[in-house]
């Protein structure tokens, strides 16, 4: 499912004082972007259910970002602000990013894909949500794949 036409008309207007001559957007989304440990997310419920004496049930996920990828660039937006896109947080120029490791994830119920930059170490896991599942095959068909 594609964002809102709200939210994607609020991301645009984001992403387009951002913008270079000519260059055009591919795909919108939105995705929980990074990882988080099994033991931060152990220490959170745990804490959370110390301090409500087990009445609040509390759990870590992934940072959510607005990506926009243009013919030329990757660009991620901060989903932290009330749904709507808040500043530009990453700008990743596309000829260095490949994706990888892309699946299902629990119970096809998302998709994940680890993308790459060249000349860094490690990937960026970058989830997509039940709702937003299909623009991961997107995004990654959108990219070069690393083995």
């Amino acid at each position: 499912m594609a964002l809102k036409s709200r939210r994607k008309r609020q991301l645009l207007e984001a992403a387009a004082p951002l913008m270079l001559q000519g260059e055009q957007i591919e795909l919108t989304t939105l995705a929980g972007v990074g990882s988080v440990s099994v033991r931060k997310r152990a220490l959170t419920a745990a804490v959370v259910g110390v301090l409500s004496a087990g009445t609040v049930m509390a759990t870590v996920t992934p940072r959510p970002l607005y990506l926009v990828l243009t013919d030329q660039r990757l660009l991620f937006f901060d989903g932290n602000r009330g749904g709507k896109p808040g500043p530009l947080v990453l700008n990743l120029p596309r000829p260095y990013v490949t994706a990888g490791g892309s699946k299902k994830a629990f119970l096809g119920m998302g998709y994940v894909t680890f993308l790459s930059v060249a000349g860094q170490e490690g990937a960026l896991k970058v989830g997509f949500p039940v709702q937003h599942r299909g623009d991961g095959p997107r995004l990654v068909a959108g990219l070069p794949v690393t083995r």
